[in-house]
């Protein structure tokens, strides 16, 4: 008995000196510590690395920059089935300990005292899990272990329940590039967190500790063996009722990879705000969790890229076929035994501008059988969906007319299907491009833009970086330029040819219309509306090419960028479509210059608004647009060239929270009457001149614009608009060479331009320049630009500026004079009328 307790003292003795040993220890540990331990409320305004998130004006997603996906959340945004689900399996008495739960902590203790094995056996609560994941590293020691501990102390005590449980469930990995169950959400399952069901809620929890092992897409088995454990955690602590427990289990996995998919493809306007972002913010542009709203539409962004895509297919298409994307190299090829091996070269092809490739598995008389990428269903393509597929030879020379399945293609070949209301049609990835940017001509905002066929394929964006020659397009620039110099509408001016020594060149100059065909005498809307070279260099020789540079320049055009000489008018130099689109935008507006701009808003991860747009608007009438305004003026003092870098061109500052800031006006550049006259003949090209597809199309009478073709049709433009939007297309090959015979703008480029206005204006009502004052009508004969009698045959009514109208009547009779020698044209204008159908 006296031995007994002999043995009892001394345990009791032993415990006591191993407590206070312990206590001494503690205490050393944490008087040496405690000094070091980071400041917890840091945590408050810790940057997690957030990508950068570009929207659409809809706030659809168009692109996201970073290397980790992440999109942390408030806690009141958790989905409370969520939060069970991680308590539950992560830390069951998460709201009762002040940090470290003393049931667990004394488990790993003993465990590691009996064992030995300081790996233990997992004690951390969450909040000891974020003070590591937050300032420590994974380093299993017993300092930081100590260090560890001391954190989660003091963060419970300066930071709430709430507070903590944000903080980890943004930061931890989740596998997939995810960081945060929000991103998570989206990876696996492509969804919200809070429309994920309760099983898709608890296998994310399970994430949480076997990103890799137990992660759904890399192996179902472990994955649903961890998500019902999580599911048996959260029925244990009577989170879940047993109906809900039994019916989760029974659910399948369903979990798939969603890459960072946009809403929407706008590659080419992505990648502008990235550079803007990048100039403005350096590297942090990728991870701080900046929003960037742009001034894009999704809708009118779609019907921009069919424009552009469906346009060049159907031109490519015209021109011949250039051959399978990728044949077998066995010239023995066996489609039946060597299927497998031209499977895998499909399914490693990508998908480009919306053509699918596809397999060729039989060809013959009867056309092509083809198996397409991602389907294992068998497509036909009969004889007469292919014959358009002659061997390209030249651009306008074909091979023999088709009349088997294997002068297009052989079994193993790949080729390119597209889909279409009627079904699969064969493609080819077009070899030349085309460009689109669209406005808005009340305050310059880039309401659509594509720079390319696929910004996959090539990322030079045309619509920004080229410089082409725009043809007639400019045309109405010089026109302009000829109203402020008293000419009218009704001018009458000789389309005739013109021979001329020119000092610049070895030979004479012999500009031709198209078709060396000839009108004589005609109004100048005529000139215009049916782009008769001639006449428009005759004009041009009476104003002067000083005179027109320099008035060019009230549309945003660079001075010297300008030809100075007489082909000025042909449109021979050189710009980008958003150049000629902001200059468009003068006319459709009324005569004011708009600044493009594309970024609306900037705002940081916390909604804080860094960058707002104010953008010049336009305000007709208001005495801060029209009072700087002075008609005589060469240049309009705000007429500069175009700079496209958003964040110039509105204010310049970090906030713009302060509600003061000053309305800014577009500057007036061209007179009311003059953007009248303009617009009113320029309706004329979209009704009966060469842009009348369009209207065969759109038979609306708001609509105006302009077609333009280069020498040899190296480049095909129009552009066009209406008072609501204006948009100009381009289309053409990068290496400058000839789109073929008969590609004029309003057959390769208008059909672009009327696909993406038919969405535009869709349920839009009419939108015209309303009449401003000091501008009269009267009836004239359009033989002499006299006003008309009552019996003068054809008359017409035309529109005058004030003190311009006729004041003689007509009793003449002009005559024309062929007696100039001719040659080829230079600009290639006179197309034969076309429907839209024809063109598409």
């Amino acid at each position: 008995m006296k031995f007994l307790t002999k043995t009892i003292r001394l345990l009791i003795w032993s415990l006591f000196a191993g407590f206070c040993g312990l206590v001494l220890i503690s205490a050393s540990m944490y008087l040496y510590l405690s000094p070091a331990l980071p400041d917890v409320q840091k945590l408050r305004d810790f940057k997690l690395q957030t990508p950068m998130r570009i929207l659409s004006a809809d706030n659809k997603l168009i692109a996201e920059y970073g290397e980790q996906r992440r999109a942390p959340l408030n806690y009141s945004e958790i989905p409370v089935r969520f939060v069970q689900a991680l308590i539950a399996i992560e830390d069951k008495r998460f709201e009762q300990h002040s940090g470290v739960d003393p049931v667990r902590f004394t488990r790993v203790v003993l465990d590691v005292l009996i064992t030995g094995n300081k790996e233990g056996a997992g004690g951390s609560t969450l909040t000891q899990q974020v003070a590591r994941n937050y300032f420590l590293t994974q380093q299993k020691t017993f300092t930081r272990k100590f260090t560890e501990i001391l954190l989660a102390l003091k963060m419970e005590s300066e930071l709430t329940k709430a507070d903590i449980f944000e903080l980890y469930i943004n930061k931890h990995f989740l596998g997939y590039r995810s960081y945060g169950i929000q991103a998570a959400a989206s990876v696996y399952y492509g969804k919200d967190i809070n429309d994920l069901s309760l099983a898709q809620l608890a296998m994310i929890a399970g994430l949480h500790q076997a990103p890799s092992y137990a992660n759904p897409i890399a192996n179902k088995t472990r994955a649903m063996k961890r998500r019902n454990t999580v599911l048996t955690a959260m029925y244990t602590n009577n989170f879940i009722t047993l109906v809900e427990y039994e019916e989760a289990k029974l659910e399948p996995i369903t979990a798939k990879y969603h890459g960072n998919n946009p809403d929407f493809e706008a590659w080419y306007l992505a990648e502008m705000v990235r550079a803007e972002m990048l100039n403005r913010y350096g590297e942090d542009a990728y991870n701080d969790g900046y929003t960037v709203y742009t001034t894009v539409s999704s809708e009118l962004q779609l019907a921009a890229n069919r424009g552009v895509r469906k346009n060049l297919v159907v031109y490519s298409r015209r021109h011949g076929y250039l051959g399978p994307e990728s044949t077998p190299e066995d010239k023995d090829f066996d489609i039946a035994t060597q299927l497998e091996s031209r499977l895998e070269v499909l399914n490693s092809t990508s998908v480009y501008g919306g053509l699918i490739p596809a397999l060729v598995i039989q060809s013959g008389p009867e056309g092509l059988t083809v198996q397409a990428k991602g389907s294992e269903e068998l497509i036909t393509l009969d004889l007469e969906s292919i014959k358009w597929a002659r061997e390209r030879i030249k651009v306008d020379e074909f091979g023999p007319a088709i009349t088997d399945g294997l002068q297009v293609a052989s079994p193993g070949d790949i080729v390119r299907l597209e889909a279409t209301k009627e079904g699969w049609l064969l493609a080819q990835i077009p070899y030349a491009q085309g460009a689109i940017v669209a406005l808005s001509p009340t305050d310059g905002s880039v309401q659509a833009l594509v720079g390319g066929f696929d910004y996959n394929l090539n990322k030079y964006n045309r619509v920004t970086q080229s410089a082409r020659q725009s043809g007639s397009n400019f045309k109405p620039f010089v026109y302009s330029a000829a109203i402020d110099k008293g000419y009218t509408p009704a001018t009458i001016i000789n389309d005739a040819p013109i021979v001329r020594a020119d000092s610049a060149q070895e030979d004479v100059w012999r500009p031709k219309n198209s078709g060396d065909r000839y009108l004589g005498p005609i109004p100048m809307r005529q000139a215009l509306y049916q782009s008769r070279n001639l006449s428009g260099i005759r004009i041009l020789d009476d104003i002067g090419v000083s005179y027109a540079r320099n008035y060019a320049t009230r549309f945003g055009f660079k001075k010297e960028s300008l030809v100075n000489d007489m082909t000025l008018i042909l449109g021979s130099s050189v710009m980008s479509p958003m150049e000629v689109a902001r200059g468009y935008a003068t006319f459709a507006n009324g005569g004011y210059l708009v600044d493009p701009y594309f970024i609306d808003r900037i705002e940081d991860k916390n909604g804080n608004i860094l960058f707002e747009a104010n953008p010049a608007i336009v305000c007709r009438g208001c005495p801060e647009t029209s009072a700087a305004f002075d008609e005589n003026a060469n240049v309009a003092e705000s007429s500069e060239a175009i700079d496209i870098a958003p964040l110039t061109l509105a204010i310049d500052g970090e906030s713009t929270q302060d509600t003061t800031i000053a309305k800014r006006y577009a500057p007036q550049v061209l007179s009311p009457q003059t953007a009248f006259l303009i617009d009113s003949m320029l309706k004329d090209v979209i009704t009966k001149g060469t842009g009348r597809a369009a209207y065969n199309a759109l038979p609306r009478t708001d609509l105006a614009g302009k077609t333009g073709t280069t020498n040899d049709a190296v480049d095909a433009w129009f552009t066009g608009y209406n008072g609501d939007i204006v948009a100009a297309t381009w289309v053409g090959y990068d290496s400058n060479v000839s789109l073929g015979f008969n590609e004029f703008g309003g057959k390769a480029s208008l059909p672009g331009w009327i696909e993406f206005m038919q969405t535009a204006l869709k349920n839009k009502p009419l939108n015209n320049l309303p009449q401003p004052v000091g501008i009269t009508q009267v009836r004239i004969d359009p033989k002499t630009g006299l006003l008309a009698t009552p019996s003068t045959p054809n008359a017409s009514f035309e529109y005058f500026a004030q003190g311009t109208a006729p004041t003689e009547y007509t009793n003449t009779q002009l005559t024309i004079d062929f007696s100039a020698e001719q040659s080829a044209p230079i600009e290639d204008e006179g197309e034969p009328e076309a429907s839209v159908e024809s063109l598409f």
